[in-house]
Parts: structure tokens; C-alpha cells; sequence
């Protein structure tokens, strides 16, 4: 354990037996990883978020296609291989052993949790027949291989001891409970009074239209990772592209028998925009052929929990999604951010998966978590007018202490968020048949993952071998392109 590391979880400790009420606690348990992979990871994550800065055109980051060269096609399983289709084939093999050997590493760095005495303990106290359990029965605690970090309901003298019992802990935090974002029922703008439109006006800002008729990209192929208050996935807008659907609970497990449903309006709203048709007579979705992974991590009124959001990106990555939207969060005032989601989201680029967050909603000078994380990839939201939304957050953040980084180059400032997209009076679906206008970062940040499917679809980049080439390329390409504002 690094010096920084042992005074962050001292630090973190002491808030939390000082502020926590009563005897047992909800927390998440965060273990140490390979620092070699994290330090290389975060290190080209980092100059890839300079590089953004020094680009001359979009176009010098796309990816080289894979060269057709002639020779002779063999059958192969039934299939006629060539040169093109074996390298993809390759490239397929290789990306499966990647997620793999991520997962791997994840669940290995939680094995010594599993195997303490003290949790063991923990687990048949909360097991037993007069307790109020919240595992399902038979079940072991979550491991959640992307954040490498478990939920646990702990006594505040086992919360204390933890780090003496067991080494490896990097990190203890609150389960927090996260609300679903606040969104504003409001009319549909005066540009679009004025004119009859065949789209919403986020989807003409967004040039979507053009992708559409230019390149013939309209998402096919493409799975976008949802996590929210669920999907109507028989919304006729969006009836046969839910995918994949589970439904977790506050500490993170996946809820057996769950069918598609939304706990809100929240979830379908932003599956709407991100493939919604046009069954109504007008466009809702950017990528109308994409298909859905919808996760049910915030329950309505409810609100949800960091487990439950930890467990709905391990779910997405192991589907092997092409792009995850995470339209909520949780508002933080301190300059640092949960190392979970850190964690969690480096983990996901470098299984090629770009993860999309929402900054929040509480205005200027203000951020929400895991948004305001460096490597993910933040949106704010703007009017009709191209003018940044006066709920939307956004502020310079300042890392003093991080274990991904080298301390010579710390402190660290960056901005949040990344760009913005089209986030006021946004049309579209609401659960049971219907259409509702929403204003929010929860309805500008499906723009900007749906925005990926339509690249994705268009181009090659998913050829990339290397899983972090494949999120930076992605990333420094949606960030400098005028397709989002």
C-alpha cells in the first residue's frame, strides 16, 4: 500500500465512522489493483486527453483500414474466409481474451475479501434466519470485477478493523444513494412551432440526419449499454431494440424474473432518443437501428445506489457493449471523486467500451460524480440557441491526490464537461405509448452515445485492436467533431 493510498482510506475512514449513523453500514469495499496496468492505462487515457487539445482534423485519428489484399479464399467452417475477414476474425478472438483477462484481474483482487474470517462472519450474520437480509439467499457477496470493489453491510468496529484483517484495501465508501435526476417538463421549442419538423431539433443540431443520408449510418450493429429507471420496451418507438434487459437491486444483484419496465418516465425518455423511430411521424432516436442493453439501476421514486450502478457496468461490459449512457449521478462538492467509478470506467476502455456521463443539473460551478470523473466522458446540455442551459454543471476540477498518477504530475487540473449537446425541451418517449419534452444533462448525454452508434456504424474503428486505442480514438473523434455542439 502507497503512502497516498494509506492516508486516503484513513481519511475516508474516519468520515465515515465520525458522520455514519447507527451500528451496520452499507459500504463498498474497493481492493487494490495491478498497479502496472492502472498506471498504464491512466497514462494513455491522459495524453489522450491532451491530444484532444493539439489535432489539426478529426479525420487524423481515424483508424486505418485493414488492407484487402489478394489472395485465395478457403472455406473455413462453411464460411469462405478471406484476408480481411480471418484479420476480423482475429480481432474478435483477441477482444473476447481482453475482457476476459480483465475480468479475471477483478475478481482476483477481491478473493482476499471473500476469504477473510471477518467477512465470512458478516455474511452469516446477515444470512441468518432473524435477520433482515438484503442478499438473496445463498448468495455471496457482489464482486464487482470492472471497479474491483464489494458491497458489504458491516458493523462501524468491523468497518475499523477491515484494514488491519485484510490487506489490499485500497478504499472504503458509502454505498451512497443516488436520486433520479430532476427533469423539467417543458414545450417543445419555438424553433420547432415555427416549422414543420420530421425530427426533434436535437437530432437536426446534431446532423444526424446528414450521417444518415451521407453514409447510410443509422447504428446497425451497434449495442448502446443503458442504465437507468428501466425501458417500455414496448413503447412503439422502441419495440424490438431492448436487447438485453436485468434489473439489480440497492446492493447490486440482479433481481431473477425481472421482465422490461420503467420505474419512471426517465429510462424510456432516453432510450427514445438515443434509437427511438418514428412511429409518431416525427424522428426521435439518433440511432434508429442501434440496439438496446437496458439496466434497471434507479427504482423510480426509489432512486437507486452506487451498487447497483457498479453492477449495471459490470452487466454491460460483459454483454460486451459497444458504448455505455449513464444519464445520473450523484452531486459532489470535493475535488476528488469515488475511485470506484475511476476504476470501473478505465476498466471499460480498456475493454473498447466508451462510457458516457451526464455532468448533472445543480448549474455553474458544480458537478455530479461519476460524471465528473476524469476519464469519463462528460456532457452538458444546450438550448435551441446553441447557448449551455443554466441547470447545466459544469467547473474546473483539480486531482491532489490519485494512485493512477505519477505524484510529479500532480496536482492535476481538468475540465468538466467534456462538450455539450442538445439538452432543453428534447421530444421524446415516455412509457406507455406517449411523448413528453424533457430538459436535463440526462437528455443531452443519449445525443452523445447515440452519436458513437452512428460513428461506430460508419467507420472501422472497431477494428482496432488495442481496447484503450479503440475508447480514445472514440472519444477524441465525438469531442472534436462539430456533430455535437
Amino acid at each position: 500500500m502507497t503512502p497516498s493510498i494509506r492516508r486516503q482510506l484513513k481519511e475516508h475512514l474516519e468520515a465515515i465512522l465520525d458522520t455514519a449513523a447507527g451500528e451496520e453500514l452499507d459500504v463498498i469495499v474497493q481492493m487494490e489493483s495491478d498497479r502496472a496496468i492502472t498506471n498504464r492505462l491512466a497514462k494513455a487515457a491522459g495524453q489522450a486527453i491532451k491530444r484532444r487539445q493539439m489535432i489539426l482534423t478529426p479525420r487524423d485519428l481515424l483508424p486505418q483500414p485493414y488492407g484487402k489484399r489478394a489472395v485465395k479464399v478457403r472455406e473455413v467452417e462453411g464460411m469462405k474466409e478471406t484476408a480481411d475477414t480471418r484479420a476480423r476474425f482475429d480481432q474478435a478472438r483477441e477482444a473476447t481474451f481482453a475482457l476476459k483477462r480483465i475480468q479475471e484481474s477483478g475478481l482476483h483482487a477481491t478473493d482476499a475479501l471473500i476469504n477473510s474470517p471477518m467477512i465470512q462472519t458478516a455474511l452469516a450474520r446477515m444470512l441468518a434466519p432473524t435477520a433482515k437480509s438484503h442478499l438473496p439467499k445463498g448468495e455471496q457477496p457482489n464482486r464487482f470485477w470492472t471497479s474491483r470493489a464489494m458491497p458489504l453491510r458491516l458493523k462501524k468496529e468491523e468497518i475499523e478493523r477491515l484494514p488491519r484483517e485484510v490487506a489490499g484495501i485500497k478504499d472504503i465508501h458509502f454505498n451512497r444513494h443516488l436520486s433520479v435526476p430532476a427533469t423539467v417538463e417543458t414545450q417543445r421549442p419555438q424553433v420547432e412551432e415555427e416549422e414543420i419538423l420530421h425530427s426533434t431539433w436535437g437530432l437536426e443540431r446534431c446532423n444526424a440526419l446528414a450521417a444518415w443520408g451521407l453514409f447510410g449510418s443509422r447504428g446497425r450493429n451497434v449495442t448502446i449499454g443503458l442504465l437507468d429507471t428501466g425501458v417500455d420496451a414496448e413503447h412503439p418507438d422502441l419495440r424490438g431494440k431492448i436487447a438485453h434487459w436485468a434489473e439489480f437491486d440497492a446492493a447490486g444483484y440482479e433481481m431473477v424474473g425481472s421482465k422490461p419496465h420503467d420505474s419512471d418516465t426517465h429510462g424510456t425518455h432516453c432510450a427514445g432518443t438515443l434509437v427511438g423511430g418514428a412511429s409518431s411521424g416525427r424522428c426521435i432516436g439518433l440511432a434508429p437501428e442501434a440496439r438496446v442493453a437496458a439496466a434497471l439501476v434507479l427504482n423510480g421514486n426509489q432512486g437507486g445506489s452506487d451498487a447497483q450502478v457498479l453492477a449495471g457496468i459490470d452487466w454491460a461490459a460483459n454483454l460486451g457493449v459497444d458504448v455505455i449512457s449513464l444519464s445520473l449521478g450523484g452531486l459532489m462538492m470535493e475535488p476528488e471523486t469515488p475511485s470506484t467509478y475511476t476504476e470501473a470506467i478505465l476498466s471499460c476502455s480498456e475493454a473498447g467500451i466508451p462510457v458516457v456521463v451526464a455532468i448533472g443539473n445543480e448549474g455553474e460551478q458544480t458537478t455530479g460524480s461519476p460524471g465528473n470523473d476524469l476519464f469519463a466522458l462528460s456532457v452538458g446540455a444546450t438550448d435551441p440557441q446553441d447557448r449551455v442551459a443554466a441547470f447545466s454543471g459544469g467547473r474546473t476540477q483539480i486531482i491532489y491526490k490519485n494512485d493512477y498518477f505519477d505524484p510529479s504530475d500532480l496536482p492535476l487540473p481538468y475540465s468538466k464537461p467534456e462538450l455539450t449537446a442538445p439538452g432543453v425541451a428534447i421530444h421524446s418517449s415516455v412509457p406507455g405509448g406517449g411523448y413528453q419534452s424533457f430538459s436535463g444533462t440526462s437528455m443531452a448525454t443519449p445525443h452523445v452515445a447515440a452519436a458513437i452508434a452512428l460513428l461506430l456504424s460508419a467507420t472501422t474503428i472497431r477494428d482496432k485492436k488495442d481496447g484503450m486505442e479503440r475508447t480514445n480514438a472514440i472519444q477524441d473523434l465525438i469531442v472534436r467533431s462539430r456533430m455535437i455542439a
